[in-house]
């Protein structure tokens, strides 16, 4: 729910545990997409946040947004063979 950015279904702060799992699935195998998606997610509560006279704490929404994320969900590409 736009400007205060809360999960619909929830009302917790958006993205919360069940919508990561969806953003997760949806874009699964397009890690950099979701990053992308949340990034301008990210600036988008930024942006309504300071537009509702809020001062918002960047660092904490960005954990919120973006610190979920792991190298370690994306899947690896294959090693290419090294030249002789």
């Amino acid at each position: 729910m736009r400007p205060a950015w809360l999960c619909r279904n929830c009302a917790a702060p958006w993205p919360c545990n069940p919508a990561q799992l969806h953003l997760a699935t949806e874009f699964y195998g397009h890690s950099i997409a979701l990053s992308f998606y949340l990034a301008a997610n990210l600036q988008d509560a930024i942006d309504d946040l300071y537009a509702l006279g809020a001062r918002p704490d960047v660092r904490a929404l960005h954990r919120r947004f973006l610190g979920w994320l792991s190298i370690s969900r994306r899947p690896r590409r294959p090693r290419r063979a090294e030249a002789p």
